[in-house]
């Protein structure tokens, strides 16, 4: 019984350690630099955070939506 375990235990490694050799051995695969993080702005109006790139600027402010653009800045100073 202690041999099986054993053979065992040696066909688990051995195959872990396969499966690192051929990930190493892949040609043509480079790692991918993360994407780089996005600046959050704040909405003038309502004042939830959002991606630069999603917001609306208009008069040196950034929105959330159309409708909040034309609401102008919130009147708590936001």
């Amino acid at each position: 019984m202690k041999y099986l375990l054993w053979l065992g235990l040696i066909a688990v490694i051995w195959w872990v350690w396969s499966k690192r050799q051929a990930v190493a051995r892949r040609p043509g695969e480079e790692q991918r630099p993360a994407p780089a993080a996005e600046k959050m702005v704040r909405c003038a109006q309502c004042g939830v955070y959002l991606p630069e790139s999603d917001g609306i600027a208009a008069d040196g402010r950034v929105y959330c939506s159309e409708a909040h653009r034309q609401l102008g800045p919130a009147a708590d100073g936001r």
